[in-house]
């Protein structure tokens, strides 16, 4: 009965450490696709009007498991 105690311990320990462990990519290589809709509307129009994109970018990034 001991072992299977511990089993069910590092099960959770183990489930516990992937849910804390940092993003396996890199920030600057998450989410292409709304960082450059994101780049090209900043240098065409400026930071103030493209809100839209920013924050789409960052709710990718969040989604990858960054902390924006």
């Amino acid at each position: 009965m001991m072992l299977q105690a511990e089993e069910i311990n590092q099960g959770s320990v183990s489930a516990r450490e992937e849910t804390n462990k940092p993003p396996k990519k890199k920030i600057c290589c998450a989410c292409p696709e709304t960082k450059r809709l994101r780049d090209e509307c900043i240098v065409e129009h400026g930071e103030s009007a493209c809100t839209k994109w920013i924050e789409a970018h960052k709710q990718c990034l969040r989604a990858e498991g960054f902390n924006v």
